[in-house]
This record gives structure tokens, C-alpha cells and sequence, in this order.
């Protein structure tokens, strides 16, 4: 292994140009040997100032060149399955951007072909398991120090949808990331969904509901409710209020300093999620490349986007049908027991 871990880029798409940035100008001990995409100017205008980066059309001419030693999947979630099988037969690190693949189907192919080579190679793209404020959340629901955790509330704010998008895309696209926020911070399989369709937005394109309402329910009991609202014109909020039998904990939402003056005050709301969590961002990326260049993994696993994709299929059909329903999950392989 090299000094610096090697690595191809799948995606040169807004996530793809954003971690490739990340890559080579913030992340320590890596570099960006290709990039692949279907378009090659957008590939070549991607890697241009970067020393020594190649562009290619072809993912498995990208795999194979000897510089190869880890890949970065930041395509569309539908072309994730092909790039997963192609970097797992290679047998060699990869971070792949969320969804794992579209399904539970197709996910667990991709488990169970991580499982054949006996040692998980896949990092998923949680990146707010990385952000500071959920991170501490997390530790103090571990902690015991407020008591057992009762309830968790989830506000998830854009500030508009972009062309094409549907209700189910509500689900797949942005309450997938509050499936594994819940995941996370109560360390425990969801066990059901349901969804509630209100009154909408007359700022939403034609044929979505905006906002609406999921409610899901952890094996032990948790409640969680997650309010989805992708028209909400003002900007991009992210929050959560954790309920404990001792206290209430807040975290997100409005980015500060609060200035007041001149008989007014209030704080900013950002524009985007690539502001928000930068930083958990580039703690992803960096403790992926630690853990690359130790020849491990350490971050969301392949049954973690697997189980995403189960809660996804979830809250599509609570979506369509308005009934509580219950999350599918095969048993979890011994390899994803361990740490």
C-alpha cells in the first residue's frame, strides 16, 4: 500500500465533484487516481488542477489499472449494484454513497457478496453519523445519563425539490438518512412504518404531497416521527429533539451566531445539505481512508444500507396504502455482529 491510498471516483455528478474536491484538497493520506463517468468532459473538467488523475467511461478499466486501490461510488443509486459487484470482485475498499442500492432486493446481493469474502469492504454514506451535534446525541443516549430514550422528533427542510421528483423519492431520497439516524442513535432495527399524507404546499410540483409525516416504531418500543418537507422555500433545516425520561435534547436546525440589533434578531438558515454537514463530510471521508489504509472498515456497513433500503420499501408501501407496515429484514450474518 502506498503513502497515500489511491483512489477512483465513480460519479462526477455534484456529490462525485464534491468528494473529489474533498479528496484531493482536504483529506489526508489520499489521492484521487480516476475519475469514472459516462461523460467525459464532466469527468475531465472534474479532475482538472489534480496531478496525475486519469478519466474513464469504463468502471472495470478503471478498477484494473494498477493504481487502483479503493473506490468512491457517488453515481445514482440504480448503478450502485454494478459498481459494488465490480469493486467486491476486485476485493478492495469502497465508500458508496447512499442508497446502498435501490432495494432491499439488490442490497442484499451486494451483502452477501461482501459476506463470501469472509471481511466487510463497504462503507455507506451515512455521512450524519459523522456530524458532531449527532454524534454527542448518540453518546448521551448511551450513556444512561438522562435515563432511557422515550421519543425521537425529526424535522427534514429543503428548500425545494428538483425536476422529476416524486413522493416516493420523499422516502427514498431524504427520510432514508432519519431510518439511519434512528438506527443509529438507538442502536436497534425499526420494526415499522407508517406515513401521513396532509394537507400540501401549493408550492409543490404537481403530484407530490408536501410535507408529510412518518412514524416509525424501534424494536423496543421508541417512537420516532420525522417531518418531510421538501418545498419549504426558505432553506435547508435538519433537527431533532430527543425525549428521554429525564430531559429533553435538541440538536440541528438553525445554524448560528443569533445577532441582535437594530430591534430585530435571529440567526441563518443554510442553503443546502453540502453546507451543513461539510464537516461530517470530510469526517467521513477521512475515517474511511484511515480505516482503508489499515486494511479495515469503520463506518455504516452493507447491512446498514441493506436494512435503509428495507425501511425505504417500508415507507413506500405505509406511502401508497396508508397502513402501518411492518420492516422485512433477513437474519443479519454473523459478520455484521461483528465490530
Amino acid at each position: 500500500m502506498s503513502r497515500n491510498l489511491s483512489v477512483v471516483v465513480i460519479g462526477a455528478g455534484r456529490m462525485g465533484l464534491d468528494h473529489i474536491q474533498r479528496l484531493a484538497r482536504r483529506t489526508h493520506g489520499a489521492e484521487v487516481s480516476a475519475v469514472v463517468d459516462i461523460d467525459a468532459d464532466r469527468a475531465a473538467a472534474a479532475v482538472a488542477g489534480i496531478p496525475g488523475a486519469a478519466v474513464f467511461s469504463d468502471i472495470d478499466a478503471a478498477l484494473d489499472d494498477p493504481h487502483t486501490e479503493a473506490v468512491l461510488i457517488a453515481t445514482p443509486g440504480f448503478l450502485h449494484e454494478e459498481a459494488l459487484h465490480a469493486a467486491l470482485a476486485r476485493d478492495i475498499p469502497v465508500l458508496c454513497e447512499k442508497p446502498l442500492t435501490p432495494d432491499p432486493a439488490s442490497a442484499w446481493r451486494v451483502l452477501q457478496a461482501e459476506e463470501k469474502l469472509g471481511r466487510k469492504r463497504i462503507q455507506v454514506g451515512f455521512m450524519r453519523r459523522y456530524d458532531a451535534e449527532y454524534a454527542h446525541l448518540a453518546e448521551l443516549i448511551r450513556s444512561g445519563e438522562l435515563g432511557e430514550l422515550l421519543m425521537l422528533h425529526h424535522q427534514h427542510r429543503n428548500p425545494a425539490t428538483p425536476p422529476g421528483f416524486s413522493n416516493e423519492m420523499l422516502i427514498n431520497d431524504s427520510v432514508v438518512h432519519e431510518f439511519d439516524a434512528v438506527r443509529f442513535l438507538t442502536g436497534e432495527e425499526i420494526a415499522s412504518v407508517q406515513v401521513r399524507r396532509g394537507k400540501s404546499t401549493r408550492n409543490a410540483p404537481a403530484g407530490i404531497n408536501d410535507p408529510q409525516q412518518v412514524l416509525l416504531e424501534t424494536a423496543s418500543g421508541v417512537l420516532a416521527d420525522v417531518e418531510i418537507y421538501g418545498n419549504a422555500q426558505y432553506g435547508y433545516e435538519v433537527g431533532t429533539q430527543a425525549v428521554f425520561e429525564q430531559g429533553v435534547v435538541r440538536i440541528g436546525n438553525d445554524a448560528g451566531p443569533y445577532l441582535s440589533a437594530r430591534g430585530r434578531w435571529g440567526g441563518s438558515v443554510l442553503p443546502g445539505f453540502t453546507e451543513r454537514f461539510s464537516a461530517a463530510y470530510d469526517r467521513e471521508i477521512q475515517t474511511w481512508v484511515d480505516a482503508a489504509l489499515q486494511g479495515g472498515t469503520d463506518g455504516p456497513s452493507a447491512w446498514d444500507g441493506y436494512a435503509a433500503a428495507a425501511c425505504c420499501e417500508a415507507g413506500v408501501e405505509a406511502q401508497r396504502t396508508g397502513r402501518t407496515v411492518a420492516v422485512e429484514l433477513h437474519e443479519k450474518p454473523l459478520l455484521y455482529h461483528q465490530g
